[in-house]
């Protein structure tokens, strides 16, 4: 299983203690160091079931500052996973990445069901 956050992120953080204390395993990516690329964004994408929208960080200062608010709906979801890919910091996190899941963000009670 895949757990990619960002360690300066206090939700990633606390994501982190939790797999940590359910001694739950994981392989930790760092997603400003090792930023997603298009292809695992398009397959992780796939398999959520979620709307791309999810996949970004809408709180986020590069996405504000980008205006993605109101260019996003514009955009083809290709277009969309290619900027994804373009910088870490725009991809919603923690992400953990496990067989047949994807969890987008930290959300206890479902990480309580899925792991």
């Amino acid at each position: 299983m895949k757990f990619i956050c960002y360690p300066k992120c206090t939700t990633c953080q606390k994501a982190k203690k939790w797999l940590d204390d359910n001694e739950i395993e994981y392989e930790l990516r760092d997603i400003k160091k090792d930023n997603p690329r298009f292809e695992e964004l398009a397959a992780w994408y796939k398999m959520s079931g979620l709307q791309l929208k999810k996949f970004f960080n809408t709180s986020g200062l590069l996405y504000k500052s980008m205006e993605l608010k109101d260019k996003l709906p514009t955009m083809s979801g290709e277009e969309q996973l290619k900027l994804l890919a373009t910088d870490g910091m725009l991809v919603k996190r923690p992400l953990v990445i496990g067989q047949d899941f994807v969890l987008v963000g930290f959300r206890e009670s479902e990480w309580n069901e899925k792991l």
